[in-house]
Formats: C-alpha cells, sequence, structure tokens
C-alpha cells in the first residue's frame, strides 16, 4: 500500500531555509494547523513542526506541495496517528 502512495504523491523532500521557511513535498493532507504547530500527514508518515508565527505560505493539493513561514523551532515524523492525535490534545492542554 505505501508504494501505491508514493507513486499518487511521488517522493517526499523537505527543504529547510534558516530556519524561517519550509517546502515539503509528498504531502497528503493538513490535519491541523495554527500560529504555532502544523500537523502534516506526509506519503512517509506524520509530520509535527512546531514554531512561532507559522502560516501557509503555499498549498498545491493537487501535487502535495506546502510552503511554511514562521520562526521553525522543531520538526518531528511521528510513528503513529493515534500518537499524534493524544500528543496534540495533550500539548494543547498544557499551553
Amino acid at each position: 500500500m505505501e508504494n501505491k502512495e508514493i507513486m499518487e504523491f511521488g517522493s517526499h523532500e523537505l527543504k529547510l531555509i534558516d530556519r524561517r521557511e519550509i517546502s515539503l513535498t509528498g504531502i497528503k493532507k493538513i490535519t491541523s494547523f495554527d500560529s504555532e504547530e502544523f500537523l502534516l500527514e506526509s506519503n512517509m508518515g506524520p509530520i509535527l513542526i512546531k514554531g512561532t508565527n507559522l502560516e501557509i505560505m503555499k498549498l498545491d493539493t493537487h501535487d502535495g506541495n506546502v510552503k511554511i513561514k514562521g520562526k521553525i523551532n522543531g520538526l518531528n515524523y511521528l510513528d503513529n496517528k493515534e500518537k499524534v492525535k493524544e500528543e496534540s490534545l495533550i500539548s494543547k492542554l498544557f499551553k
């Protein structure tokens, strides 16, 4: 099944410039976002991007490309979806 997803969305690539701008390819959907956290689903699994003043600069749902600007403080690839939902809920409660 993973091969089908990779074929559908192409390869996954990440480019980070000066911690101020991040471009990603192979993005299937944006699960949630606000000015401090983006949760994306890529063809390589869920990605959590944390920072300040984050905003979408470009979104191409057809090709799966996303560009985000702001101060990027962290980026994590997460193992499974349940962990993503729990972490997101817990982190929001304790902000």
